[in-house]
């Protein structure tokens, strides 16, 4: 028989790396005392090996409190304040301190917040956001969460495809289908979209479901318009200014998240472009202010707050044999953003 294989020590990270325990210690947690070039080597070497951290025993050791991290893109986006309160609702019940971190959608600064928490002793991690196309893209985060996990870790994500966990997954081609849908049912048929990037798997997913309900009607879905920018209102604001100097044919937009919507809603009354009786415009996600602004917002609604509840529920519930996927469903909420075409209006 083989000799069995013993857990990797932090002792072994410092031997491969050449450097003190003491120095391997604080390059892995972040502390300060070491220079930026030989922290990264470090955690390089870290990496190379499949070292992580054994969580729990920390904890023990240190006395600390059960915490959970929760990575999002953008914390001041509404879509992941709303999942954060869900996380932080049944945290709470749990006796569970949240740590919130964000990314901006960088795949290199989420695997460095990924590897804080892991040094900052959470017991379980939750991702939320959207992956990428590439599975290459997100492999490095994969083998850390792997490394966590066996070292006793708990983890789950909302909206991504590729991390081999625990996925709570958004509704998100049925809800571009249902989008879109109703605006050809309204009439439209020059509809312009405002994305993220394509490379982002919520945003080619969002578009698989409109591409979907535009060949059902007959339709060609290159006939609509991608415009790409920041997936953000600012985003929504720039990619509004670009369809006004391009697209004056269009009578409607898709924008594929709310706050995309309200920067492109924000551009139109600016430019005396009326909504909708110029154009309509509709959006993704129905954040909580998309029914305070004028005119209210005709979109997607999707269950946020409920999403981070069910994702930190699966975390904590006993680990299964085979990552488990949850659906979310989705809503349509047609309000006063969307109309039919004037040319068609009675």
């Amino acid at each position: 028989m083989g000799a069995v294989r013993r857990a990797l020590r932090l002792q072994d990270v410092a031997e491969a790396a050449g450097v003190s325990l003491a120095t391997a210690s604080r390059s892995l947690s972040g502390s300060n005392g070491v220079s930026p070039a030989l922290a990264a080597r470090v955690r390089a070497v870290a990496d190379e090996l499949g070292y992580v951290a054994n969580i729990h025993a920390r904890s023990l050791a240190g006395g600390s409190t059960s915490s959970i991290g929760l990575v999002v893109h953008e914390i001041g986006d509404p879509y992941f304040t709303e999942i954060a309160a869900g996380v932080m609702d049944v945290g709470e019940q749990h006796g569970l301190m949240v740590q919130v971190r964000q990314t901006r959608r960088d795949p290199d600064h989420e695997l460095a917040q990924i590897r804080a928490l892991v040094a900052n002793r959470v017991d379980g991690i939750l991702i939320a956001g959207s992956g990428y196309v590439d599975p290459r893209a997100e492999q490095a985060v994969r083998r850390q969460l792997e490394a966590f996990r066996s070292a006793g870790g708990r983890v789950a994500v909302i909206g991504r495809h590729h991390l081999g966990v625990d996925a709570v997954l958004p509704d998100n081609i049925a809800g571009g289908r249902t989008i879109a849908e109703h605006l050809l049912e309204l009439g439209h048929r020059r509809v312009a979209i405002l994305a993220g990037s394509r490379g982002l798997t919520t945003i080619a997913d969002r578009l698989a479901g409109i591409a979907e309900a535009v060949e059902a009607a007959g339709g060609a879905p290159e006939d609509w318009p991608v415009i790409e920018a920041a997936f953000t209102r600012q985003g929504g604001k720039d990619a509004a200014l670009r369809l006004l100097d391009d697209r004056a044919d269009v009578t409607a937009v898709i924008a594929l998240n709310d706050d995309m919507a309200i920067g492109a809603l924000s551009v139109l009354r600016a430019s005396g472009v009326s909504v909708p009786g110029d154009m309509s415009v509709a959006g993704f996600d129905d954040i909580e202010v998309a029914t305070d602004i004028a005119p209210s917002l005709t979109t997607v609604r999707l269950p946020m707050r409920e999403m981070g509840e069910l994702a930190l529920s699966l975390a904590l519930s006993a680990p299964a044999a085979r990552p488990r996927r949850r659906t979310t469903g989705h809503q349509l909420m047609v309000r006063d953003s969307t109309a039919a075409p004037r040319s068609q209006a009675v």
